[in-house]
């Protein structure tokens, strides 16, 4: 028996040996520190360097800098083989350099958000972003209508007008928005690493609407928006719907103005790459300019599936049952029982779901989420708020922002749980869209626009959907 011992073990330390050898130095100097769990600025530098040195080409962009994408998705590989599965979200380290530009539209319908008798909510959404964003002082501004503008003035003297509108009077043709021409001009006018908002109210408003039926300029709208961005498949869209105090002439559909005062939404729209919106979202450095005070909904196209960072909590006030963390595995509980009593088995996951910029009501409704598991478990999120954070669980609540609590009654002996949170066409903006602007006495009119779902619709028609924002499963023992 001892004979065949010293072969074998052999056997095992050549394969280990084999194993070891057959990693990359980018790929071991990422294993290290995943297991070092030392995820610093530091360490990251250290990685690159590494690779500038050696000149590994898969991780180096045409222009010799690193390509942040590639790595990222080493870093999820390698972190994804660990036990416990570890994740490190590198792509908040390619934030740099970036430049923002300001499309502000100035239309006959636009100009009452800036009455000298209103709050300004509008103008202090848009100064909140450019004092908001790295840099931003040296933001270009446009004003666009029939067309885009170059703002006069400065950025300072931006930030310091109480009348953009009154400043700005004579720039274009106020009477109608070329949506066609503006995004088509801003898509196509974008380089690496721009960031384009557009300030809008999302009115579909073509030059001449006269005798045209509501159903054809929303068809319209439809498809305009579909064939435009259909050709940028790697940009990223979040759009932000914000509330504003309205004092003017309103303009409708059939172009019989009318006066109203009241409140009116507005639109924030944030253009970028793919991987410029992935590297904002990851960074802290960008969450008062993604995260827009004032947002009463918001939602990102385009946006790719997740590698959510969470872990299940060993020991929580809510907890239910018993159960272990698998040795090394985070994914899969053991010696699994169900409160005696009640029957019922319920934990808790820490997660953090912020950086999916899908907005807090679908993140914290259950029915958001699809839920598969023999034993019909169930799902609740809540936010981490900061009295929840103790000693004993600081470790596991670190960095996360919500918990998902899994209840459900528990007859064993094995079962599998899978928690997804699907990316759909989100309620609020069906709910925000009318198809009639011409009655300011209507119920909706103060909160609704005009053709709005045709619009955005169209947009997630050209890039299509994800079926889910994240996926994750734990195995019942």
């Amino acid at each position: 028996m001892k004979k065949l011992l010293l072969p074998l073990m052999a056997i095992v330390a050549m394969t280990a040996c084999l194993c070891a050898c057959s990693r990359s130095p980018v790929e071991t100097a990422v294993r290290n520190a995943l297991v070092q769990r030392d995820t610093t600025q530091a360490r990251f530098d250290s990685i690159c360097s590494i690779i500038k040195a050696n000149q590994y080409s898969e991780y180096l962009t045409r222009e010799g800098d690193i390509n942040y994408e590639a790595l990222a998705q080493l870093v999820e590989s390698v972190g994804s083989q660990l036990r416990p599965a570890m994740h490190w979200n590198v792509m908040a380290y390619g934030v740099k350099n970036y430049t923002l530009t300001i499309y502000f539209e100035r239309s006959g319908s636009m100009v009452p958000y800036d009455d000298a008798g209103g709050r300004g909510q509008l103008k202090k959404a848009v100064n909140d972003l450019i004092n908001y964003f790295p840099n931003g002082l040296n933001a270009r501004i446009n004003i666009v209508n029939d067309g885009i503008y170059p703002y006069n003035g400065t950025v300072d003297s931006f930030l310091q007008d109480r009348n953009i509108y009154a400043s700005t009077a004579g720039m274009g043709n106020a009477s109608y928005t070329d949506f066609q021409k503006i995004f088509n001009d801003i898509l196509q006018a974008q380089k690496p690493g721009n960031v384009s908002v557009v300030v809008t109210d999302l009115i579909y408003s073509p030059a001449d609407t006269r005798d045209v039926s509501i159903d054809k300029i929303l068809n319209e709208e439809n498809s305009l928006a579909t064939n435009m961005f259909k050709r940028y498949t790697g940009k990223s869209i979040i759009v932000h719907q914000l509330m504003g105090d309205y004092n003017g002439n309103y303009y409708p559909y059939n172009n019989n103005a009318f006066h109203y005062n009241g409140t009116r939404p507005f639109y924030l729209l944030i253009i970028a790459d793919n991987s410029v919106m992935d590297a904002m979202a990851a960074s802290p450095d960008y969450d008062q300019f993604l995260n827009v005070r004032g947002s009463r909904n918001s939602y990102r196209f385009n946006q790719a599936a997740s590698n959510v960072d969470w872990c299940v909590i060993p020991d929580w006030k809510d907890n239910a049952g018993r159960f272990r963390i698998g040795r090394g595995d985070a994914c899969e509980l053991t010696s699994v029982e169900a409160d005696k009593t009640t029957g019922v088995l319920r934990f808790a996951i820490a997660a953090r779901l912020s950086d999916l910029r899908c907005g807090e009501q679908v993140i914290a409704n259950p029915a958001s989420y699809d839920v598969k598991s023999l034993t019909g478990f169930k799902v609740e999120v809540k936010p981490i708020e900061q009295g929840m954070m103790t000693a004993n669980n600081k470790q596991y609540l670190d960095g996360k922002t919500h918990i998902i609590t899994v209840t459900g009654d528990y007859k064993g002996p094995r079962d599998n749980i899978t928690i997804a949170l699907r990316n759909e066409f989100p309620q609020w903006i069906e709910q925000s869209t009318c198809n009639d602007d011409t009655n300011p006495g209507s119920v909706s009119f103060g909160t609704t626009t005009l053709g709005l779902s045709s619009f955005l619709g169209g947009i997630g028609q050209a890039f299509g959907g994800q079926n889910n924002y994240f996926t994750i499963g734990i195995a019942l023992k």
